[in-house]
């Protein structure tokens, strides 16, 4: 797509700071990052979600993913690392390119955190129903 950001990154159109590239993806920091060492892996073939993205892209992205965050842990000295990928604006999705997120983590960081919802054995087993339904 031409009018999409992620897309002009990926080509190079647009200066990053870059620490990975192959011929399918290019890996930068993040501008805004949650913690020092934060990177995005941005595929350069544009697809807009997960939901769009081809399945050997995807299988490659976690591939690269496990090898980046190897990566950031030693760089970083970080407790841990998240892999995530937001997908629609509900979901946190700022940028409508696929991409997933490499977040070192410490200890008590605070980074991420979200609120768990309590579930009934009837809510759990309806909702395991629907799934396998589809």
């Amino acid at each position: 797509m031409s009018d999409c950001f992620f897309c002009k990154i990926a080509k190079g159109d647009i200066p990053t700071n870059t620490v990975y590239e192959d011929d399918n993806f290019r890996v930068i920091l993040d501008i805004a990052p949650a913690n020092p060492g934060h990177c995005l892996i941005i595929p350069k073939k544009h697809s807009p979600n997960i939901y769009e993205t081809d399945d050997d892209v995807l299988a490659k992205a976690m591939v690269l993913a496990k090898k980046m965050a190897v990566k950031v842990k030693k760089a970083t000295g970080c407790d841990g690392v998240n892999i995530m990928q937001n997908n629609e604006e509900a979901a946190g999705q700022t940028v409508f390119h696929f991409h997933m997120h490499i977040i070192p983590r410490y200890k008590d960081d605070n980074v991420l955190s979200y609120n768990t919802k309590k579930q009934t054995d009837e809510e759990f087993a309806q909702m395991r129903q629907k799934l396998a339904d589809l």
